[in-house]
């Protein structure tokens, strides 16, 4: 396929978030996403939980552009409709008249999704809260309140709970528990296994959980309401000491050809692996020697392999199951269509102005300056 010519890569960044929002925002907007939204996955239960998925996973990853971008031009133009068709959309999956309103009761899946929904209105307080109307607002918090009613399993999903009672604090709700927050913080700090990286639950799994969830997670609710109990506060340089240690080893895993390991399960979140490099560059806490271009240019270098791929979205524009193009097999029962949308997350950054250094000028990545014979910085380990 031919990629179309984009006079930056931020234009390019912005195109390509849009080519995969559209089909979601606009069939939510249209209070038809059910109708329209394909579901392709292994489990025939999915249908109860994918639009819940394509709504939280798709916002989580485009908050910071909705409530940063910029006001002016093509871009202002694109943003400011985007961020009204996603309260639209908000409205529609929280409202129960709704015919798309989603599942936040049933199921533990639930949980997940309300958990990057909660994430998505933490990183756009204005765009996806302030400006809800009063009825909406009441229906997010009816709706994330929904899902206290079942127990996380002991693994990266505590801080699923977490970060929704983190939101509810944020939205004024003197109910919210710290309790979840604090056994999430606690256990995951037992969970450490060193070097910038946490077990999922008490063993080390190899895979991209870590980034997935674990970090932006921790990174989120830390900067939320770490300021509540002196000993959270305590344990928030560590936290974003380890997420700056786990970008520099996700930036040291691109390719020079603009690939990564396929290496554990939910590989069908493509590009969402670079969740943890992706927010350690929105937070501007990128550590030498990594600069912000020669991340942009990295992360670039993925998405174009990913997203052009041959049968990474369907005739209508919708997201297939695959790691590089349709790859059914490789989506697990957990997987289905609205799933695969947290590959948004790798587009945080453009929660940066175009002005800011993330967006100047072009650098080699490590992996590509040192398989091309250039200047190589010795790496080592992270020791908090």
């Amino acid at each position: 396929m031919s990629v179309k010519p984009y006079a930056n890569d931020r234009e390019y960044w912005v195109a390509t978030l849009m080519r995969i929002a559209d089909p979601v925002l606009n069939a939510l907007s249209e209070r038809r996403l059910k109708e329209k939204m394909p579901v392709e996955g292994k489990s025939g239960d999915r249908a109860h939980y994918t639009h819940l998925e394509a709504l939280g996973r798709l916002l989580a990853g485009a908050a910071p552009w909705l409530e940063t971008g910029p006001a002016e031009g093509e871009e202002g133009r694109l943003r400011e409709r985007a961020a009204r068709l996603a309260r639209e959309a908000v409205d529609a999956g929280t409202d129960p008249s709704s015919p798309d309103y989603m599942n936040f009761g049933e199921g533990f899946q639930p949980i997940v999704d309300a958990a990057f929904f909660a994430q998505a209105i933490l990183r756009a307080p204005t765009e996806l809260w302030t400006k809800l109307d009063d009825r909406v607002r009441t229906n997010v918090i009816a709706a994330l309140k929904a899902t206290r009613t079942r127990k996380p399993f002991a693994s990266n999903w505590l801080l699923f709970a977490a970060i929704i009672e983190t939101a509810l604090y944020r939205m004024g709700e003197s109910d919210w528990d710290p309790m979840r927050v604090d056994y999430a913080l606690k256990q995951h700090e037992a969970w450490y296994v060193g070097d910038g990286t946490y077990g999922d639950g008490p063993e080390y799994h190899a895979d991209y959980y870590n980034s997935f969830v674990i970090q932006p997670m921790l990174v989120d609710v830390i900067g939320s309401v770490g300021d509540r109990y002196a000993d959270w506060n305590g344990m928030a340089e560590k936290i974003r000491g380890r997420a700056r240690r786990l970008a520099v080893i996700q930036e040291r895993s691109i390719s020079p050809e603009g690939t990564f390991p396929p290496i554990g399960r939910s590989l069908a979140y493509r590009f969402g692996a670079f969740h943890a490099l992706a927010q350690t560059s929105l937070c501007r806490e990128l550590p030498a020697p990594l600069t912000p271009a020669q991340v942009r240019c990295a992360l670039t270098a993925v998405i174009r392999r990913m997203v052009e791929a041959p049968g990474t979205f369907d005739a209508d524009g919708w997201l297939t199951i695959g790691f590089c193009g349709h790859q059914p097999e490789i989506g697990e029962t957990y997987i289905s269509t609205g799933s695969l949308y947290l590959c948004s997350v790798a587009f945080l950054p453009l929660g940066l102005p175009a002005e800011d250094p993330f967006w100047q000028g072009e650098a080699e990545w490590t992996s590509r300056r040192a398989w091309s014979g250039g200047p190589l910085a010795i790496d080592h380990a992270w020791k908090g």
